[in-house]
């Protein structure tokens, strides 16, 4: 970066965690850092400004503190975010400047939107630049990415099936609290005052298998060295994307021995697809100390009707058949939280010159070739706490269609997953991951699904 280009802090944690009491705290110990901040609230008064502006030397009418109201800067806002830093860095020089985003915010678009500028913004990079002057991140960089995880609610957290409301979308908080700690660079153990040694420990080896790369920081009212969080050089793109735990367990995959407290993880594997029923039956009957799993499969389902006589022209007796075995599905579990989404469809389903090509161009995907089922195949981590592992493992086999039902009418099983537009994945399912972290699957469903 230039050395005059402006560090970017994007502060995360859900509603009261303690965001901004630590921000208060590195405002007051900044010393002779001259800091902005930028403050995100879903309302339309933003409270959290005004505590900033009441408790530190900051004064909302002063250009060091901008306002985001009455929207969230990881979705309708991202834009104004742009804006909103690019007027800052155009008025003054700073040393720093420090986001507070709200508390059903996402890191992971954030840091898009900061380090892809209008490619993630509903923004006209024209228009911004013939009304500022300003090229996006143009100035300043992402620096660091904090989350901050209150120590004393972490588990009624993640074992809570509370659904926050991100301006009309729900969002679940077991689900939120993952995402927040799987993309950051520090994580700040708030109000460890409240919570015996014991507990603290295990609450840090649950942090550091979900996310091995973020440097863990414990702290008391929120005070913390302003060090830890401005200008630390620790932000990296590739590196937050590729760095939670379940992405590296699926990349070098193994079972662990039980561990200091009790935290373990395992990946489970099977070329067979699952009964539809008795998946389902199981994921609604996840085991509580699951905390995440993430991965694909496939299931053994009747055949779908697809109409493309709109689009095409053709008679509704021209439609495509369908069958679920060649869908991919996602599956993201993050506490209480159970979601299935779309994965795209397998490379052994496409036109034979197609798949040729693939297979070619492929040569993991090659041999990893089935007889039978093609690159069809089923692929999860599962992280949890105190798990039976052998419980949970063999669970998941008596999932998988037996040898009896593989000579059966698949047709006749009962299917209650929901029905996807697979969306285009370059790759097939070996895309999947990548997808996911690319924002490409954002059409899951909640789940239980007997609902």
């Amino acid at each position: 970066m230039p050395d005059n280009s402006i560090p970017v802090t994007v502060l995360s944690g859900i509603l009261g965690a303690g965001k901004t009491t630590v921000l208060n705290h590195v405002l007051r110990e900044s010393g002779d850092r001259e800091l902005a901040v930028l403050v995100n609230d879903m309302g339309q008064v933003n409270v959290d400004a005004e505590l900033v502006a009441e408790s530190s030397d900051i004064a909302d009418e002063d250009e060091e503190l901008v306002e985001l109201s009455n929207g969230c800067i990881c979705c309708e806002l991202r834009g104004d975010l742009l804006d909103a830093i690019g007027e800052l860095t155009r008025e003054r020089e700073f040393d720093g400047i420090i986001v507070e985003s709200t508390g059903v915010a996402e890191p992971l678009p954030v840091a898009q939107t900061l380090t892809l500028g209008f490619d993630q913004a509903d923004l006209d990079p024209t228009e911004f630049y013939e009304e500022t002057g300003i090229e996006p991140l143009e100035g300043y960089h992402l620096d660091t990415t904090v989350t901050v995880v209150d120590a004393h609610q972490f588990r009624t957290a993640m074992e809570s099936d509370e659904l926050v409301d991100d301006d009309g979308t729900e969002k679940h908080l077991g689900d939120l609290v993952v995402e927040q700690i799987e993309f950051c660079d520090v994580l700040l153990l708030n109000k460890c005052d409240l919570v015996d040694d014991g507990t603290l420990e295990e609450i840090e080896a649950t942090l550091e298998v979900l996310q091995p790369r973020a440097n863990i920081v414990r702290t008391e009212h929120g005070r913390v060295d302003p060090n830890e969080l401005v200008d630390t050089g620790q932000f990296d793109f590739e590196a937050a994307s590729q760095s939670a735990g379940w992405i590296r367990e699926l990349a070098q995959p193994h079972a662990s021995a039980e561990e200091e407290h009790g935290v373990t993880s395992f990946v489970f594997e099977a070329r067979r697809p699952f009964h539809p029923e008795r998946f389902a039956d199981l994921l609604d009957r996840f085991p509580d100390p699951v905390v995440r799993a993430k991965g694909h499969f496939w299931i053994a389902g009747s055949e779908r009707s697809e109409d493309p006589a709109e689009a095409s022209g053709e008679t509704v007796s021209e439609k495509r058949r369908v069958s679920r075995t060649d869908e991919a599905f996602t599956l993201n579990v993050a506490g209480q939280s159970i979601r299935v989404g779309p994965g795209g469809t397998w490379v052994d389903s496409l036109p034979p010159e197609e798949r040729r090509e693939r297979r070619e161009a492929n040569p993991e995907l090659e041999e990893r070739w089935h007889d039978e089922w093609g690159d069809r195949n089923i692929r999860f981590v599962i992280i949890g706490t105190e798990m039976d592992h052998a419980a949970l493992q063999a669970d998941l086999v008596e999932c998988l269609v037996t040898d009896d039902e593989r000579e059966a009418d698949w047709t006749t099983f009962d299917d209650r997953f929901p029905t996807f537009e697979p969306p285009e994945v370059e790759g097939g399912s070996d895309g999947d991951e990548k997808a996911e972290r690319d924002g490409k699957h954002d059409h899951t469903e909640e789940l239980g699904i007997a609902d």
